[in-house]
Parts: structure tokens; sequence; C-alpha cells
């Protein structure tokens, strides 16, 4: 058994508490057709608006996609975006512990997006450091849960939450007491507040800031992170260093050196979030530290890869550490998504004119003719979706001894395609369900189906969308290659 076999099922028995700067990020999707007759400044043209959970909300939000019993401790004012995060904060099940600080506003981010691009963000925060009162307040409220969970994590974004150092160091030493590890996401130069923490996980950047000298070469980072490590009496100190991957400092003289990722980066925002909520929901759950930061590191390679705030989800997580157990490389795990990231990364390819083409089907047993209707679907358009049918749903539609190969193998041997951009899978019988939610602009199927028979020909043509039909390559199915492996195995000539 590897390290990471049995994670799944431990995560979610994992109990951690987020204390730290609770934020709201809201997002204008659009795009830009012209300069204002006002002033000159782009003109944006609002498609879509969508909200995430940011700072400590978003550490919250990682730890409800890998499974676990997260609870969260922030400051937020009496206005909208408060009632935002705590609706959205119930809708992911975890635990809320917001307290309201009326002097101030809810911390909101508020981003212009057109076409991939961040055309300016709005601040809307009060930064002053939290009085005497507030901290007991939070204090009192964190002591109350510190024996019932396995890890704290401390999200500093700078906010004035943490500026006295007091709060971090009464959390601190709560913790220590109760040996109960604690994990800082560090802000600003005085690390002196975050001693006798468990492990802080500073990015390049914010460790060069405190080290006072560059640190991105490993003969410069080694003596630095040692340096400061020692000096605030910290257990670990793990630098994530953007495409050099990561380092851990422990013990032992020389540092765990973990490689990043190679895939698509779309966009860093979250990733130290994802990292930290990673690292202390696989401690909590007994694992070795080196490989937590392992799996750390995974999850920082899958939402880089997204657009905007968006936590990691255990599901894509546990595919890329499927393949890591197979040694095969994860590089196109991250093509799998779920329904409500397929919705999202289509906007994103929308806002490109890009045109979206769907087809679906179970892909058991790839063969020649799936690749050239493949093949001949991505030809259509910018980009091609693949509905994928669930083993359950293959299996009430061709019976129990179907599909050959389960769905994490169909998916991750599509997702290695070139042609394929996108894998959803879908439970039902038919993929109408998935069809209306990602409106495609080209439905595509065999030409061994007429065109009135194929599944979802009328919504799309309703919105405007069109069906096409592709030649099929004659002589391949997984039906025939199921009954030769069966007659071979029976030793039938």
């Amino acid at each position: 058994m590897t390290a990471f076999e049995d994670i799944g099922p431990r995560l979610k028995q994992a109990r951690i508490l987020v204390i730290g700067d609770l934020m709201l990020d809201c997002y204008y999707w659009g795009d830009v057709h012209r300069i204002s007759p006002e002033a000159p400044v782009p003109v944006v043209r609002v498609n879509e608006k969508t909200f995430s959970l940011g700072g400590a909300g978003n550490v919250a939000a990682n730890l409800a996609g890998l499974g676990c019993n997260a609870t969260v401790i922030g400051l937020i004012g009496r206005d909208e975006a408060a009632e935002r995060i705590c609706s959205m904060l119930a809708a992911m099940g975890v635990a809320s512990g917001c307290l309201d600080d009326t002097g101030r506003p809810t911390i909101t981010k508020t981003r212009i997006m057109a076409s991939k691009q961040q055309v300016v963000r709005l601040d809307e925060e009060d930064g002053r450091a939290i009085d005497t009162d507030t901290v007991n307040r939070l204090f009192e409220s964190a002591d109350t849960i510190l024996g019932r969970v396995d890890a704290v994590v401390l999200s500093d974004y700078g906010k004035g939450m943490f500026a006295s150092g007091t709060l971090v160091q009464q959390l601190i030493a709560a913790c220590c007491k109760r040996e109960v590890p604690v994990f800082v996401d560090p802000k600003g130069k005085d690390w002196q507040r975050y001693a006798g923490a468990t492990c802080i996980t500073p990015n390049t950047v914010e460790l060069e800031l405190v080290a006072d000298a560059p640190v991105k070469a490993r003969e410069d980072l080694i003596p630095a992170a040692g340096r400061i490590r020692n000096q605030l009496d910290l257990d670990w100190l793990l630098v994530t260093r953007g495409p050099r991957g990561m380092a851990l400092f422990g013990e032992q003289d020389d540092p765990l050196m973990i490689a990043a990722r190679s895939r698509e980066v779309f966009d860093v925002s979250g990733a130290g979030d994802t990292v930290i909520a990673t690292l202390a929901a696989c401690v909590a759950a007994k694992m070795a530290f080196g490989d937590a930061a392992a799996v750390a590191n995974a999850a920082a390679g899958i939402v880089v890869g997204k657009l905007g705030t968006q936590p990691v989800k255990w599901p894509e997580l546990e595919a890329v550490l499927q393949d890591d157990r197979r040694s095969e490389p994860a590089s196109t795990a991250w093509k799998v998504s779920d329904v409500q990231e397929a919705v999202s990364r289509l906007t994103r390819w929308r806002q490109a004119d890009q045109r979206i083409v769907f087809t679906n089907g179970c892909f058991d047993l790839l063969h020649p003719g799936h690749v050239s209707l493949l093949h001949q679907a991505r030809k259509l358009g910018d980009r091609l979706v693949v509905g994928l049918n669930t083993d359950a749903s293959i299996q009430r539609l061709k019976g129990p001894q179907r599909p050959i190969l389960p769905g994490a193998d169909r998916a991750a041997i599509l997702s290695a395609l070139e042609d394929v951009d996108m894998v959803v899978f879908f439970d039902e019988d038919t993929p109408l369900n998935l069809i209306d939610r990602l409106k495609p602009d080209i439905l595509v199927k065999g030409a061994d189906y007429r065109i009135e028979d194929v599944v979802g020909r009328d919504l799309v043509e309703s919105y405007g969308g069109r069906v096409r039909l592709v030649e099929i390559l004659e002589g391949h199915s997984t039906t025939a290659i199921a009954r030769k492996i069966s007659e071979t195995n029976r030793g039938t000539p």
C-alpha cells in the first residue's frame, strides 16, 4: 500500500479549524469592444457575475472540497457580502464561527474580467489592527473548540486581524498545550508573531522579504530558510516556489525538493490557500509531513489550471494520485471536470469566441472508430467536450458485464487525446441534462444515427446550435472487441 492509497477516507475524518481574514471574491466576466467616450478606459460588457470565497474562506472551501470537517472563524461586517459568505459556507458544509464587526465592511475584492484578462480590481476593506475586545472575542470563540480539532490553519492576509501578534501567539500557545499542529500562511515582514508554529508556508517573494536576500537559487534558499526556521522555532517550513515546485525544511540537513507539476497554468490565485489546506488536512489525517507536502503540491498543480479563485476537489486530486500510483503522467488529469467546473470553463471559452463541440458515449475500450469520431468532431469547432457515461449508467444500458474499463481509466485515456479538451461524467441513461447545462454550439454523433434520433437535437437547435453527423469507421466496436476477448479466453478458435 502506498502512502496515498487510503488517504480519501482518512480526510473525511479530519477536523480542521481555520482562523483568519475572511473575504468575498466577486468576478464580473465580460468582453471589450470599445473605449468609453467619457474617459480613456475600456467598456466591459458584462455577461456573468460570479462569487467565490477568498482568504480564510477559500482555505475552508478547499478543506470542504477534500471532504474534511472544516470550521472557519473570522470577522465580517453587517452587509450583503457577509450574508453571501455565510450562505456559501453553509452550502459547502463548513461550520461558521464568523463574528460581526460593525465598524468594518466585509472584505470584498471585485475583479472586472475581459477575455481572461483582469481589467481592474476594486477592494473594500479596513486594514486597521483589531482592538483588544475583538482579539478576546476571537480567541474565546476558537478556544472553545481547539480540543475537538486535529489541526489549525491561521490564514493571514494582512488585513488587521493578526497585526498586533497577540491573537496569533495566544492561539499558538493554546494549540501547543493541546498538541494540535498549527499551520500559518504568513504575510508581511514581521514573522516573530508566528514563533512556535508547527509550519509556515511562504512563497518565494514572502520569504525574500523576511530574509532580506534573494532565495530563488537553491544555494541561497537553503541557508536562508534554515536560519528562519531556527529563529522562529518552527518544526517545518514549506516554501512554494512556483514553477520550481516546493522545498520542505525540517530537522534534516537537506530539504525535500518537490518538483512542480507540468501543466497549463491559467491563474495562480488561491494556490497558496490550496497548499496550506491540503497540507494541514493530510497531516491531520496522520500522513507523514513529506508525503503531505507532495499531495499539497499535486493539489496546487490542479488549481493553477483553473481561472479565478477555485478550490481543489477530492475526485480530481484522487485522479492525480491514482496516476502517480500507476507511474503514469498526470499532465492531462485536469481535463476531467465536474459539471459545475465545466460550466465555468465553457463560459471562459465562449468569452474568447470559441465554438464548443459536444459528443458523448461510453468509450469503453477505446478503438480507432472512437478516435476517428473524436478527431472529426474536434475539427468542427475550437473546443471538444466529451460526455462520458458513468459505470452505473453503462451497467443499466449494457448489462452487468460492462464497462470493461472503470470510469477513471476511461476518462484518463480520453483526456490524454489531443483532440479532447474536457471530459465530463453523466450518470443518467442519456446526456440530455448535461447538454442542457453545457449548451454546446455543435452536437456530434456518428452517421449510424439519424438526425431526428439524436438525443438533445431539439434542445440544441432551440437555442441556435447545430447537430452534425460524422462518418464512422466501419469494422470497429467495443462489443466486437469484448466478444473476441471472451472467445479467446474460452479457447474458441
